[in-house]
């Protein structure tokens, strides 16, 4: 059964940081690229960060770069992303998925929640101020 579970959400003063944690389970780490994502109250899903398979990273969220950093450990099954310096409204539920099985499963792209196949439950940001 494919999964992937986040984990390392929780609450965070401004400028504070966070690690999170993608593990996935039943599947191949190494054979699909993964992304994630971040919806926050009453807004629409946001492109956030994407690893391929051979560690390319694209940082869609212009406010994240040189503060998000997207990293994957195969062996381990997880990809991780840390995030530093971050602001009140950053608060949203972070998910992590999986780019949809297929020619392109390795590679990321921007803008297509229907591009991925598979995501996890989500784990909440909250940043006070």
């Amino acid at each position: 059964q494919v999964q992937l579970v986040e984990s390392g959400g929780g609450e965070v003063h401004a400028g504070g940081s966070l690690k999170l944690s993608c593990e996935v389970s039943g599947f191949s780490l190494d054979s699909y690229a993964i992304a994630w994502f971040r919806r926050a109250p009453g807004k629409g899903y946001e492109d956030v960060s994407c690893i391929t398979t051979t560690d390319v990273i694209y940082d869609y969220a212009n406010s994240v770069k040189g503060r998000f950093f997207i990293s994957r450990d195969n062996p381990k099954n997880t990809v991780y992303l840390q995030m530093n310096n971050l602001y009140p409204n950053e608060t949203a539920i972070y998910y992590c998925a999986r780019r949809s099985g297929g020619p392109f499963q390795k590679l990321c792209v921007k803008g297509n929640p229907y591009e991925w196949d598979t995501w996890g439950r989500g784990t909440q940001v909250t940043v006070s101020s």
